[in-house]
């Protein structure tokens, strides 16, 4: 996949992947990009990721704490809040319906 491509379409839609992930757990940075590499979306850099997860903090869409590591150092762990929530089901919802249009228009067949 070209990689210019994806990152123009990852900007569209990492704050709902990042926010769907959380809604399954909460988790910290470093745990946020192999998941979602995981996913199929490529490598995300921490200079991506985390200014989204700031911005969602600020937004009131999730909450951030530290939690000492067991072997290493701290971790920030964010976790969604129920803002989240919300956002994420009615985002999640026009997502679905945005990329629906789009697939029904790239599967038509070319006028002739």
């Amino acid at each position: 996949m070209d990689q210019e491509r994806r990152a123009q379409w990852l900007r569209g839609v990492l704050d709902l992947c990042v926010l769907a992930l959380l809604r399954r757990r909460e988790s910290y940075g470093y745990e946020l990009s192999q998941a979602l590499r995981a996913h199929g979306l490529g490598s995300v850099q921490g200079g991506t990721l985390y200014p989204v997860l700031l911005r969602l903090q600020r937004s009131g869409l999730v909450t951030a704490h530290w939690r000492e590591g067991e072997t290493g150092p701290a971790r920030k762990y964010y976790r969604i809040s129920p803002a989240g929530s919300a956002t994420l089901r009615t985002a999640g919802t026009d997502w679905t319906a945005f990329a629906a249009s789009v697939g029904a228009i790239m599967s038509e067949e070319p006028m002739r």
